[in-house]
């Protein structure tokens, strides 16, 4: 079997710029827009669930702190958003138990879609059709989306409460605020370990293919967690000095900030599986490439193989050298 420590710089360049070429082909940028879609329908049940944990278990003060870190992360204009009508609904627990029943359903409902279109992504960057039965697909659809969920919600619930735990413990040392210092910079490996952990779990359990390894999807989810950190701050800085939102959208200003950044999110994660899925067309040697064919492709289900990787490197430059036709494009 193929393995990442295998492939050349020069196959690891071609695998980039094969995903930059595949990014625009297969209208990427479209399957984002979709998952932004679905994931504004998760987002209103997935309040409902904050609510109730809040109501139960919180106060305000809890939500200021898990806005403060989604805050860090996106534009803060998108969160505030959010603020008030959370505060508002914390003040009223008597019916938290009801809301937190009634959120999990609808955030389980509602964000097995987003993964459900996630998979159907999947397969068209894998150059996959989707043959799971529905009693096979249906339920690995809703067992990502639980332990997605759950993930998402121990990600958010550790960093909440590990600052006063921080606090705590630097006071029983004698570090004092110290430690609250160390940890407030620490944490964000931490946080941005686990969103990769996300990541990497849809890259492998989504598309229909049997994968070369699970360590193949560390490389897109590390691209995925890096381009939307980058993604997320200089849109947060183009928001901040730049744009007008509030002006030309008036109250909608917030909304339309935060349908943005999930958007440039769902670019980032598609790009990453892209970068896997070509890595895996790459991450084989010619005799294993020869030893399977072409034909056990269908059947075994295993990322398609474009050729053996010297070959690969050969169409690639073969791609770049190949003259220009009558009106500019590539002759064929």
């Amino acid at each position: 079997m193929g393995t990442l420590q295998r492939l050349t710089p020069r196959l690891w360049w071609g695998a980039v710029k094969s995903s930059l070429r595949e990014f625009q082909d297969k209208q990427l940028t479209d399957r984002a827009a979709a998952l932004t879609y679905y994931s504004v329908l998760a987002i209103f049940p997935g309040l409902i669930v904050l609510v109730g944990l809040f109501g139960l278990l919180g106060t305000p003060e809890t939500v200021s702190s898990t806005l403060d870190i989604v805050g860090d992360l996106g534009p803060r204009s998108a969160v505030e958003t959010f603020q008030e009508p959370l505060r508002d609904l914390v003040q009223n627990s008597a019916t938290a138990g009801l809301a937190l029943v009634v959120g999990l359903l609808g955030a389980l409902y509602s964000s097995s879609s987003y993964v459900g279109a996630f998979m159907r992504a999947a397969n068209v960057i894998y150059d996959s059709e989707e043959e799971r039965p529905f009693l096979k697909s249906r339920p690995l659809q809703i067992g990502i989306t639980v332990v997605t969920l759950v993930l998402v919600a121990v990600i958010l619930l550790g960093l909440v409460v590990s600052g006063p735990v921080a606090e705590a413990i630097g006071a029983q040392v004698g570090l004092g605020d110290t430690g609250v210092t160390i940890w407030s910079i620490v944490k964000w490996p931490f946080l941005l370990l686990g969103v990769a952990t996300v990541f990497g779990l849809l890259y492998y359990l989504s598309p229909d293919v049997i994968h070369r390894g699970i360590l193949w999807m560390v490389p897109g989810a590390l691209l995925a967690v890096v381009l939307w950190v980058i993604a997320s701050a200089g849109f947060a800085l183009y928001v901040v000095n730049f744009s007008s939102y509030d002006s030309t959208y008036g109250s909608l200003g917030g909304v339309i900030v935060f349908l943005v950044w999930i958007w440039i999110t769902n670019l980032a994660i598609l790009l990453g599986l892209v970068l896997n899925a070509q890595l895996e067309r790459r991450g084989i040697s010619p005799s294993e490439a020869v030893a399977r064919g072409r034909t056990e492709l269908p059947e075994a289900k295993r990322a398609p193989i474009v050729s053996a990787p010297d070959e690969q490197e050969e169409d690639d430059r073969a791609e770049e050298e190949k003259p220009a036709g009558p009106s500019g494009s590539p002759a064929t």
